[in-house]
């Protein structure tokens, strides 16, 4: 039987380091779904249809740099990530961890996921250069208008486009924050 592995997170915008850990997820089961969740703590800067779409584009690109390893596809889904992973029949969740803080809240959903529905998580450290690297610190970068050219080591070119282009449309949370004065 095949292993298929989730690996699930919002997304919004989508890191180098969330490709680093679904790459290297890539040897470890048959196959893998970048599984875009909904976060209701987590206002969200890309709707799901752009985040698929950016996360399409750019899977697209890591299958054909390296075609060895697992098959990816992306999908969306709504509801407990549990709930995902009993409807496409996944092995196992796959979670990045970048530091402690990450180690501690995530030990806590595996154990939770494991005793309510019998799925197993499995932890990828990502990449050393990713480490500190998150998509809330990349949103606070572009709402304040960081200079989104310097964070091409963190985040695909594509995502950065799709920054500036929020950055500009002024009926975007990033455009009005880009447009208003500075507080005295």
């Amino acid at each position: 039987m095949p292993h298929l592995a989730i690996y699930t997170g919002s997304f919004d915008p989508i890191t180098l380091g969330h490709l680093d850990v679904l790459d290297r997820s890539r040897s470890l089961f048959d196959e893998v779904i970048l599984a875009i969740g909904i976060n209701p703590n987590k206002p969200p800067l890309f709707s799901v249809e752009e985040r698929k779409a950016h996360a399409g584009t750019l899977v697209s690109r890591l299958l054909r740099e390296k075609p060895q390893g697992a098959k990816v596809r992306v999908e969306a889904y709504q509801g407990l990530t549990i709930d995902f992973a009993r409807q496409v029949g996944a092995a196992a969740i796959v979670r990045g961890i970048r530091n402690v803080t990450d180690l501690a809240m995530e030990c806590q959903l595996a154990i939770t996921n494991r005793q309510v529905a019998g799925v197993e998580t499995v932890f990828i450290v990502t990449g050393e250069s990713f480490a500190y690297v998150s998509s809330s610190l990349i949103k606070q970068i572009a709402a304040f208008g960081g200079d989104l050219a310097r964070l091409n080591s963190l985040v695909p070119p594509e995502v950065i486009a799709a920054l500036e282009a929020k950055r500009r449309d002024p009926r975007n949370p990033l455009g009005r924050l880009a447009t208003e004065a500075p507080a005295d």
